[in-house]
């Protein structure tokens, strides 16, 4: 038996608990994650720090719609825009030049590239299509660990930690395909620097 869908009573928790600098485990359309105000520098520190995580690697930053993630970022240019319509969303993680700086808390140690994903919101994960902010998020693990893909996979000490856990049941994913398109607007290249759920050629199809 499939698990009931997050309510929309559950998204408007996780919006507060995002509000007032907690650090969340929720469900994508991959494996379970870790979330929190990427603008709050004391939540990511949590948020690090309950993944073991150097502060120099990069998180990436979700948006829970295409559209808000491209007023987000009304510098990208018309082709990585356009790509990101194609691409989009998915479970893709997308490395984007980032040269008005945004999110630099995300960024890491390369504040010119910002890592952006825009998840697919299936019937199970639907009500946070009403979430309209943008959150830092990383898979919920402890550093070089494999990512959980339900709750009885979670860490203990990172499930004791944080100040909310939404359950969507067994997710069944891989942690996301990395997809570089830093040089898409200048010349079309892209390369895919972690193989996930889609593939090289499941990609270069998307692109045309």
């Amino acid at each position: 038996m499939s698990e009931p869908p997050l309510t929309p009573e559950q998204a408007d928790v996780f919006s507060r608990c995002m509000a007032v600098g907690g650090v969340a485990v929720f469900p994508s359309d991959t494996v379970y994650g870790l979330a929190c105000d990427p603008g709050q520098r004391e939540a990511v520190l949590r948020l690090y720090g309950l993944k073991r995580r150097s502060l120099d690697a990069p998180s990436a930053v979700m948006f829970f719609s295409l559209e808000l993630a491209l007023e987000a970022l009304p510098e990208l240019g018309p082709k990585t825009r356009a790509a990101l319509e194609l691409l989009l969303p998915g479970p893709l993680t997308l490395l984007l030049s980032n040269p008005a700086g945004r999110f630099p808390l995300a960024c890491g140690s390369d504040p010119a590239t910002l890592g952006l994903r825009v998840p697919k919101l299936d019937r199970q994960l639907a009500a946070l299509s009403e979430f309209k902010w943008p959150i830092l998020q990383s898979s919920a693990n402890h550093a070089t660990e494999p990512a959980p893909n339900s709750l009885a996979e979670l860490e203990p000490t990172i499930r004791d930690e944080v100040d909310l856990v939404l359950d969507a049941g067994p997710l069944g994913g891989q942690a996301s395909s990395v997809l570089d398109l830093r040089s898409y607007e200048l010349d079309g290249s892209w390369q895919l620097l972690r193989e996930g759920p889609l593939g090289h050629e499941q990609i270069k199809a998307l692109l045309g």
